[in-house]
């Protein structure tokens, strides 16, 4: 799914003028060169002439399989002077026909039924693969990338390091005999550097290449991304440290490599950063000159900020969430830690209150899920820590309780109190309180900043005869639906999911998720894990459902109450 979102992006820029690209920060990351994917770019035309055979090997050599049997996304199909194309980027087909060396009619299909859905005057078909590239280059790339195993086996040797050096032996002759047949190998971009000739060290092409020079950038939640941009670099190089050092990968890899920032910042023609909490590097970008958004179109105003004692902030907030619960509306509660979230969730339910808890090991899909079933009214509070800061829109929520507040640090933080603050905008019956035994200077200087916009608000309604009112907004199906959806219908059409290979990244997130277990005392996970990535560190470029596994589904990081209400209680350490 992400690397047909990834080419569908990359193919609209490289072929129209009036493209919006909503990415992450990886678009900072290396992707292969504009120019070959231009240049290997196979155009199709009505009424030309084209060699029938030559069309079919252009259309391998950017990556496309040819079966005629199994017809699927990246793959084409030949019955005669017929030709059916899957491109990777797209959700329809196109079917070429030819008579003799013309093309006769250009048609986009439906690649399950078959029927024809628009006639076209031509087709632009662009690679399966961003990392593609002339087979001359490919040639020469290869004699680079034998050099370079060379110079890098025989420093493993001389340092005594004769498991690495067979590792690394045996991994890279591998790639290099699948590039000679094929032009592609599994983890094709840590070798971006041999392959496209850049020198060492030198800023890799990103998403950022395929744009026109003319672009337009906008940074949402600056005061987050720029500081996400500052550190992937770092974090990137010591990971891939590791895999040279260990002879999993050749020195060139750590040039497959986000950019740094200082490159990041030259890449840049023209930036918007949006934040309703800007950082030091922003401030200092704009020259002063910053515009803020303030007014309303609903005349809602920033919420009233209540100080309540730290001392007894669980029974007064229970009392709170009933009132609220009354007239229907919904309430959010950042605790410190996950294990607080997650205890108060508990004693709030044993208590009588419809409560969940979420923070980072729900994943994305459980976490929409939860927001979606609280703003339907399925329950009525919710006990979060990092998660209900920025990005959240639930009209629903009326209060927004924030405990232990003169906790100083990053969570109570002047940023985060604000960001947290926001999510109860969005209520004509907006409060927040604040439970502290003190006023901290990130307490004042928030309240100061929502009373300095509640006060602008509120004269510009006066001014204006606005009466405030809640924001109205549906609640629509969320992204894992959709997802789930997409694959019942393949598994209608007996069509397998996206492909998914075995690399590397896969298996170290693995042990990541099997570190973790074993840390949270989750013995039973964290050996399912060891003898799943065991199973898997032999099978390194193959396809996932290719590889006979034994079947294991990840359990709770930690205990899960939202499904059965009941608590499970964690081991003691020592036992």
């Amino acid at each position: 799914m992400v690397d047909r979102l990834r080419l569908a992006a990359t193919s609209s820029l490289v072929s129209r003028r009036d493209v919006i690209i909503v990415a992450s920060v990886s678009c900072i990351y290396g992707l292969g060169s504009p120019s070959d994917y231009q240049a290997m770019m196979v155009p199709l035309r009505v009424g030309e002439q084209i060699d029938r055979d030559k069309m079919l090997m252009q259309l391998v050599n950017i990556q496309y399989d040819r079966n005629d049997v199994s017809f699927e996304r990246g793959k084409f199909r030949v019955r005669g002077d017929c030709v059916e194309i899957w491109p990777s980027y797209e959700e329809y087909a196109f079917r070429i026909e030819l008579w003799g060396d013309d093309v006769e009619k250009l048609s986009i299909i439906n690649p399950v039924s078959g029927e024809t859905l628009a006639t076209q005057e031509q087709f632009f078909i662009y690679p399966a693969k961003h990392f593609v590239m002339p087979e001359e280059r490919i040639a020469k790339a290869i004699d680079t990338i034998r050099q370079e195993l060379d110079d890098r086996l025989k420093q493993l040797r001389e340092a005594g390091k004769l498991l690495e050096a067979q590792r690394l032996s045996a991994r890279t002759r591998f790639d290099i005999e699948m590039l000679m047949e094929t032009g592609h190998c599994p983890g094709i971009e840590n070798y971006s550097r041999p392959l496209s000739g850049r020198p060492p060290g030198s800023t890799p092409d990103t998403l950022h290449e395929f744009f026109p020079k003319d672009f337009l950038m906008v940074v949402d939640e600056s005061h987050v991304t720029v500081p996400q941009i500052r550190a992937m670099y770092n974090g990137d190089r010591a990971r891939k440290e590791v895999l040279v050092e260990h002879g999993f990968r050749l020195p060139s890899a750590m040039d497959n490599r986000p950019m740094k920032f200082e490159e990041w910042e030259k890449k840049i023609n023209q930036v918007v950063f949006v934040s309703a909490t800007p950082g030091e590097y922003e401030l200092n970008q704009t020259g002063g000159e910053v515009v803020e958004q303030i007014i309303r179109p609903t005349g809602l105003l920033d919420p009233v900020i209540e100080i309540s004692p730290a001392r007894g902030q669980v029974p007064h907030l229970l009392e709170q969430i009933r009132e609220r619960a009354a007239v229907k509306e919904r309430v959010l509660v950042t605790a410190l830690t996950k294990r607080l979230a997650e205890d108060l969730s508990a004693y709030l339910v044993e208590q009588g209150v419809a409560c969940k808890w979420l923070h980072s090991e729900l994943d994305a899909f459980e976490r929409v899920e939860l927001l979606r079933d609280l703003r339907k009214g399925h329950f009525e509070a919710l006990v979060g820590v990092n998660l209900l800061r920025e990005g959240l829109d639930l009209p629903e929520v009326s209060l927004v309780a924030i405990l232990d507040a003169d906790k100083e640090g990053f969570l109570r933080s002047e940023t985060s109190l604000i960001q947290t603050i926001g999510r109860a905008a969005r209520n004509v019956n907006a409060k927040v309180i604040l439970y502290a035994d003190r006023v901290t200077d990130s307490m004042r200087n928030a309240i100061d900043e929502t009373r300095r916009r509640r006060e602008m608000q509120e004269r510009y309604n006066t001014e204006h005869g606005i009466t405030p009112e809640t924001i109205k907004k549906n609640i629509r199906a969320g992204i894992e639906e959709a997802v789930q959806a997409h694959r019942q219908a393949n598994a209608a059409v007996g069509r397998a999911d996206e492909t998914v290979y075995i690399t590397e990244e896969y298996i170290t997130e693995l042990e990541g998720e099997m570190f973790a277990a074993a840390k949270d005392l989750d013995f039973e996970r964290a050996a399912a894990l060891r003898d799943r990535i065991t199973q898997l560190r032999d099978s390194v470029g193959q396809k996932l459902a290719d590889v006979e596994v034994e079947a294991y589904k990840p359990g709770p990081k930690r205990a899960r109450r939202h499904k059965g209400g009941s608590k499970i209680p964690r081991p003691k350490k020592g036992t």
